[in-house]
Parts: structure tokens; C-alpha cells; sequence
């Protein structure tokens, strides 16, 4: 189907393409700030270990405590991640799940789940294949909330942000340890949803987490980020998610949830996920 074709179609379903409607994201974050509480963020990636899977691990997700799903696109080089979610990756791969595969697996969970944000993260090839405008319609139609790509800096951003922002996608951006004042500045411009900040320097599953490293960064970006700010990478357990839940707006854990994914049986995967994310639930609610 032509781009013109899909964007017809959409305004047929959509009233003309409401897109101003308020984003999920925002309704949740506002939510749970007037429960004083903190956000719960898991990652899983699509298709992993199977696609038939995938829908019913996002609602056992919700289920144990999730309140953002952040839902990873494969790929075949995902130099940001650890050798845990880089097998996940060539799990789902194995199984060719594409781009437009992972958006049909979100607008199967939109059939009975129409509550729950749903971030995607992932690498900018198959957006770039894909293209910026049939994509944003695409990931609106199924009910994506928000995206984050790895590789785009936030300095070459621009019209990228753009056609998310006119769809009514947030555009979510990684901050780390190293990042430099001037790109904090122009992410804070640029970022809508809340800023995903990689606690330490390496790639995920790494377990060396330092929180008064973490203390003082929030400290400092808070100068210019009124987003909420979610903390990730080296979060493996209650006490590490409790703890950073004393700092951030929002725990997020990838790796952890991954190892319990790959370690499970059919039978047992969602019931062990689900136990594991109960876990965690428990103890940021506990701060």
C-alpha cells in the first residue's frame, strides 16, 4: 500500500487522525506521582523466545506490576546491549520477526489492553527502511506511546522528533554517565515522556551499579530536566530496584527479566517472569 493510501486509511479509523488525544505516558506518570509511587518499566524483546508468546508476556507484565512496557525491535547489531539481550535479538530473529511483525504484536495486546504505554526501543536500520512518516503512522495506528532509537543523537534528531511530535508519539532519549552539558541542554528541548538514564558506562546486563554516582547525576540533570527520569542498566534484583526507586522516577529492567525468559521452560516462562516481576513490584513500592 502507497504512503497517501495508509494515511487514508488511518483518518477513515482514526475520526481524521486525532492524534492530540493525551499520550499514556504523561496519564500514567500523572497517576502515579498522585500516588506517590514510583514507576515500574520492563523490557522484553519481540519475539523472544517465540512470536506467539510475545502478546501474552506484555499482559502477565501488567499483570505483575508493570506500569510501562518498553518493548525492544531485533536486530542484528544491538551494540548498546550486553550478551543477554544480544541473544534474545537473534532469538527473535531466528523466527524473522520484523519491524512490522513487533507493531503487529502491539496492536494485538491494543485488542484487550488500551491502558498500558508501550515504548519501542531499538536501532535506527529498520526505521531508516521503513522511513520516518510511514512508520509514525504505523506505530500510531497500533498504539505505540513512544520510541526510543539508540543510535540517533539528539544533534541529527530533528526531523525525526518532528514527525513523532505531529503523530503524538513521544520521542524518548538515553542520557549516561558521560554524556556532555550541551546535549543534556538540547534533550531537554527535544525529549517528550521521560529520559531514560543508563546508570553506568558499558552496555546492559552489567551488574556494577554505583548508586551515589546515580544520586549525583539525577541531582545534576534535574537542573534541566523537568521529565520524570528513568533509571536503568545494572538493576538485577529488590534491593537494587528499591534503591533506585529512593532516586529516580522510574526502575527499568531488561537484562534480568531476559535471563529469566531464556532460562524458563514454555510452561513455566510466564509464571517465572511474572514472579520476578512481582519481586520487584513489591520492593519499589516499599520506598
Amino acid at each position: 500500500m502507497s504512503l497517501d493510501g495508509f494515511k487514508n486509511l488511518m483518518n477513515f479509523f482514526s475520526g481524521q487522525g486525532d492524534t492530540k488525544k493525551i499520550n499514556r505516558i504523561a496519564k500514567t506518570f500523572s497517576a502515579l506521582i498522585k500516588q506517590n509511587r514510583k514507576a515500574l518499566i520492563p523490557f522484553i524483546t519481540a519475539g523472544d523466545p517465540n512470536p506467539e508468546i510475545t502478546v501474552q508476556l506484555m499482559h502477565q507484565l501488567v499483570q505483575s506490576g508493570a506500569d510501562i512496557i518498553e518493548l525492544g525491535i531485533p536486530f542484528s547489531d544491538p551494540m548498546a546491549d550486553g550478551p543477554t539481550i544480544q541473544r534474545s535479538s537473534e532469538r527473535a530473529l531466528k523466527h524473522h520477526v520484523s519491524l512490522n511483525g513487533v507493531l503487529d504484536m502491539v496492536a494485538e495486546f491494543r485488542k484487550t489492553d488500551t491502558d498500558t504505554p508501550v515504548v519501542l526501543m531499538g536501532y535506527a536500520n529498520p526505521i531508516e527502511a521503513l522511513g520516518y512518516e510511514l512508520f509514525a503512522l504505523k506505530a500510531k495506528a497500533c498504539g505505540i506511546d513512544g520510541i526510543l532509537i539508540v543510535d540517533y543523537p539528539p544533534e541529527e534528531s530533528g526531523e525525526w522528533v518532528q514527525c513523532l511530535d505531529r503523530h503524538g508519539i513521544d520521542a524518548i532519549f538515553l542520557l549516561s554517565p558521560t554524556t556532555p552539558q550541551e546535549r543534556i541542554e538540547q534533550v531537554a528541548k527535544m525529549a517528550k515522556g521521560y529520559i531514560y538514564y543508563v546508570s553506568l558506562k558499558g552496555v546492559t546486563g552489567a551488574s556494577h551499579l554505583d548508586l551515589q554516582d546515580v544520586s549525583v547525576m539525577l541531582k545534576q540533570l534535574r537542573q534541566y530536566i523537568s521529565l520524570p527520569i528513568g533509571v536503568g542498566f545494572g538493576i538485577r534484583d529488590g534491593v537494587t530496584a528499591k534503591a533506585v526507586a529512593g532516586l529516580a522516577d522510574a526502575v527499568v529492567v531488561g537484562s534480568r527479566i531476559i535471563e529469566e525468559i531464556e532460562k524458563s521452560d514454555g510452561e513455566e516462562l510466564l509464571h517465572n517472569v511474572g514472579n520476578l516481576l512481582n519481586t520487584l513490584r513489591k520492593a519499589i513500592d516499599e520506598n
